[in-house]
């Protein structure tokens, strides 16, 4: 945890912008995974940890702005509990490392409310687990619609507005949870091999986290069919001449992610169309990098990459035409679907359960709605403290080509007579993580290899000593 100043801080600012009436936030419940006590991982609501840094279960707080009181909603463990779990913190103790007012009985939460309710506001956040649909029914009435409707909006807008901004101490967090990523991801491409599989690769990738008493920001994607944006089966065979696509990313105990990806070789090197397209998707990110800064449009940013692709593939056959007509027709998307990168920080989309309508846009930029650019998470003007990832790719998804191909869309862009050749193909990423600055951005943690020469350097040594152990 930081300082309870910290959390004291972070919670005077909130109740400024609201202005008045309670604040509800609910903390995160234990969830069973095949019966009540086989817990999953416990992971705490990311907004909870930012305004208290406690990371216990079944916990709530209200911030009472209008008659000036922060209580903590909690009960203490039983000796029965204890018994399980050994010794825990008090609720007091709880209550005082976040620099709360007080502390009561959880169940007097709902008396509370139910007394003040008639005249004061109660601000709550959009319900994202069952749990707190059933808190939120339990403790203000209603039904589940009735309840969604009544999601505070001026809330989630404040609480965007200062969970967006990482201080020093969150990006020295941020970092370290970058470095774990950075180690898991070299991890990958040193113990790949041909004949493995992809849960073996897997395995070790999540070792390093773990390693460093660390999590997963989310799971592993580790695939050979890279075109399949969220992939999360790892039963394949690696074979010489596939590649492998490694999205991952740690998460440390204060809740903070990393999150990257790289994409190599199951053999010592690309074969020759790998390293062409990889080559495309590398200098479509490093353009991206170049467009960083305060008061650029991140959409700009997306478009100013979806536009080096359409170059990049037009070098090599698969494209044709003019690459900012194509892009505004919307020709890219057959082989970049997704947007090109979001904000992080406690959640590796960070604050995606506020809504991304509120994070990634505002009143004046709207969501597009069209195929690739609904998919971009982020569009709002960079301001210095957001934390971005950066992660262009080419997916050769043949279910795509093949709908696309029978109307024949946007074939003034499109060599179809080309992409028999390249079907099976797959998909690249590369992915990694940004700070916005005054100045302009900084790349998060240690740099980890990326170009051609640098992964096939990595992927000769390791089958090299492979076969010298052999």
């Amino acid at each position: 945890m930081f300082s309870s100043d910290v959390y004291t801080r972070r919670r005077e600012i909130l109740k400024k912008r609201v202005g008045s009436g309670i604040i509800l936030l609910p903390g995160n419940e234990e969830s069973g995974i095949n019966y009540a006590d086989n817990h999953y991982h416990f992971r705490q609501d990311s907004t909870f940890l930012y305004y208290t840094g406690i990371n216990k279960p079944h916990l709530a707080v209200i911030i009472d702005i209008d008659a000036d009181k922060e209580i903590l909603f909690g009960d203490e463990a039983t000796i029965d509990e204890l018994v399980w779990t050994g010794p825990v913190p008090s609720c007091k103790n709880l209550a005082d490392s976040a620099g709360l007012h007080t502390h009561r009985p959880y169940d007097e939460m709902e008396k509370y409310l139910h007394t003040y309710r008639a005249d004061r506001n109660i601000y709550f956040l959009p319900p994202y687990r069952p749990e707190h649909l059933l808190k939120l029914q339990k403790v203000l009435g209603g039904s589940n619609r009735e309840i969604r409707d009544q999601v505070s909006v001026p809330l989630i807008k404040a609480i965007v507005d200062q969970r967006s901004y990482k201080t020093a101490e969150e990006r020295s967090l941020i970092e370290e949870a970058v470095n774990i990523t950075c180690e898991m991801h070299v991890e990958a491409m040193r113990s790949a091999r041909p004949g493995m599989k992809e849960y073996e690769v897997m395995s070790r990738v999540h070792q390093k986290a773990l390693e460093h008493n660390g999590q997963l920001s989310f799971p592993i994607i580790l695939t050979v069919n890279g075109q399949t944006l969220h992939n999360h089966y790892y039963g394949n065979t690696l074979s010489d001449g596939d590649m492998v696509l490694c999205d991952a990313g740690a998460e440390i105990g204060m809740g903070y992610a990393g999150d990257m990806t790289r994409t190599f070789p199951v053999g010592k090197r690309f074969t020759n169309l790998q390293r062409e397209i990889y080559d495309i998707v590398l200098q479509a990110q490093q353009s991206a990098i170049d467009a960083l800064a305060p008061g650029i449009e991140f959409r700009e940013v997306h478009l100013i990459a979806c536009r080096k692709i359409f170059e990049g593939l037009k070098a090599v056959g698969l494209t044709k035409g003019d690459p900012h007509e194509a892009v505004e027709a919307g020709a890219h998307t057959l082989f970049f679907q997704c947007g090109l990168g979001h904000m992080m920080g406690l959640d590796v989309h960070d604050m995606e359960n506020l809504g991304e309508e509120y994070v990634g846009y505002t009143d004046e930029l709207k969501k597009s709605k069209e195929f690739g650019l609904k998919s971009l998470r982020l569009g709002r003007k960079l301001e210095p403290g957001f934390v971005v990832t950066v992660e262009p790719g080419i997916y050769i998804i043949p279910e795509l080509i093949d709908q696309w191909k029978e109307t024949q869309k946007h074939k003034a862009f499109i060599n179809y007579d080309k992409l028999d050749d390249v079907r099976d193909f797959g998909g690249i990423r590369i992915e990694d993580d940004f700070i916005i600055t005054e100045e302009g951005t900084d790349l998060l943690g240690n740099p980890l290899p990326k170009t051609v020469e640098e992964i096939e350097e990595i992927r000769r040594e390791t089958l090299q000593e492979i076969q010298i152990h052999n």
